[in-house]
């Protein structure tokens, strides 16, 4: 997990609470930025989950050529 996986996260469920809480008292402002900061933080949580799986990939690559370095 890294650090863009976890603010992502925390962005996403902030965004979630600020808009229910918009929702709540009646607040159409407090609810559109709740949604944008809820997609804020799927977006980064995405960013986040995509450098995972390249480090992943390329720690099985490696892995792979330390094994046989002359397999294609």
């Amino acid at each position: 997990m890294n650090k863009d996986q976890v603010k992502g996260k925390i962005k996403e469920v902030a965004g979630e609470v600020q808009e229910h809480t918009g929702k709540m008292v009646g607040n159409a402002e407090q609810q559109a930025k709740g949604h944008a900061r809820e997609f804020e933080g799927k977006a980064q949580k995405a960013y986040g989950d995509m450098k995972e799986d390249v480090k992943d990939t390329a720690k099985e690559v490696k892995k792979d050529l330390e094994r046989d370095p002359l397999k294609p």
